[in-house]
């Protein structure tokens, strides 16, 4: 089958919405929220019925929050360009604007796409509209999501939950949050679930909002849950345990994410070349796209270079996400694009610091700002390591008991 890497004529309204988005309204106020840490955007309160409205141009769903459906895989043998693709094109156009205030966009959380990914058609009827932040990472755990504390005990119609949350991307912004907690710890894996919380639930509380090297107009909280009372309907998905299955509900979730989360990396490495081109014209350096990187200067064969390793990163993503839409399983794909995304739009981004030289590394241009947002991107939804393991053990045919 031939492939067409051209944007989908149906997508590219949307794109260039999403553009005009980011440079007239995310780029004039990026440094302000920058420098004013944990002040809402109010700017952002415009802008929600906005990126609504964009996102049904090119789907019937909001940027971010077509979930990854695994159960629906033979419902139609048709190929499409469906919500996943929508959304990972039009983040993409918003983080070459900003990155964090991309995901102080309400209604559009991580936790979104979670209940997009493992609800049953009842819940997500319910929780449509909602703003959701998804709370998953605890103090001491590290990377692996399995060896979660958080319990929840079922009580009566209630599931009790307690533990501690950190890391928590829209903690005290969203109005909902989509907990990950074990129902059995001794159960390992298969026991974790999601739990949605509205925010003001008895027993849960931000207990702190994080100071951060980059995103910092993204509000990232800690939150205690003790004793607080779930109701049992807003666990998602089954409540029953599948020691075959492990939590594979659970972690659908990232099947969704992280593509989501290569296209921040993939925007704001954009971002970043196209100013260093242009800073780098201004002073004498150009660059020919048609001559080979080692006929030209060293400057230009270094942004040949992370030019080249941007297309590749693209391209992962768009893969990821189209798979998604054609309900075909892409956790491979999702973690090859989250890894290598992260990693080039860390090197990129720095990159272009360093090539800029003193008018990369000031605050005269965004450059030095898009290299501190960038590198979160290179951590949550999954560091770097661990993409590479899940990698070899979907490459390798190992299971994680197998391949740790």
């Amino acid at each position: 089958m031939p492939i067409n890497l051209d944007d989908p004529k149906k997508f590219r309204p949307l794109v260039g919405q999403a553009h005009q988005v980011a440079m007239n309204m995310l780029r004039p106020i990026s440094r302000k929220y920058d420098r004013a840490e944990h002040e809402y955007p109010q700017e952002l309160d415009m802008l929600a019925a906005m990126i609504d409205g964009l996102a049904e141009s090119g789907a019937s769903e909001g940027a971010g929050a077509a979930g990854v459906r695994r159960e629906d895989a033979d419902a139609d043998s048709s190929v499409k360009n469906g919500a996943n693709l929508a959304s990972v094109m039009s983040i993409a156009e918003m983080c070459w604007g900003d990155v964090g205030l991309l995901l102080s966009m309400p209604r559009q959380g991580l936790g979104n796409s979670a209940i997009a990914s493992v609800a049953d058609e009842e819940q997500q009827e319910r929780f449509a509209g909602v703003w959701a932040g998804m709370a998953i990472t605890e103090p001491g755990v590290g990377s692996d999501s399995a060896n979660i504390r958080t319990t929840a005990t079922l009580d009566g119609d209630h599931y009790v939950l307690n533990g501690e949350k950190i890391y928590v991307t829209s903690g005290d912004r969203a109005d909902h949050i989509v907990v990950w907690a074990t129902l059995d710890r001794s159960l390992g894996r298969a026991a974790i679930k999601s739990f949605v919380v509205p925010k003001g639930t008895p027993g849960m509380r931000v207990d702190r909002l994080e100071h951060k090297l980059g995103i910092r107009a993204s509000d990232t909280a800690t939150i205690i849950f003790e004793d607080c009372r779930v109701p049992a309907e807003n666990l998602l998905g089954s409540p029953e345990v599948d020691t075959k299955q492990g939590f594979a509900g659970a972690m659908a979730t990232f099947d969704n994410t992280r593509p989501l989360v290569a296209a921040m990396a993939v925007g704001c490495a954009r971002a970043a070349l196209d100013l260093t081109r242009d800073l780098l014209a201004q002073a004498g350096v150009s660059v020919d796209y048609d001559r080979p990187a080692q006929t030209q200067s060293a400057a230009a064969a270094r942004l040949l270079q992370m030019e080249a390793d941007w297309e590749a990163a693209h391209l992962l993503m768009l893969q990821a996400a189209w798979m998604a839409d054609n309900r075909r399983p892409n956790s491979l794909e999702a973690s090859m694009a989250k890894a290598k995304a992260g990693r080039v739009g860390s090197d990129i981004t720095l990159g272009c610091v360093e090539l800029t030289g003193s008018l990369g590394y000031s605050e005269a241009e965004l450059l030095e700002k898009w290299a501190r947002d960038s590198k979160i991107l290179d951590i949550f939804e999954g560091t770097q390591q661990i993409q590479q393991l899940i990698v070899a053990r979907r490459v390798l045919g190992l299971s994680s008991a197998e391949l740790k």
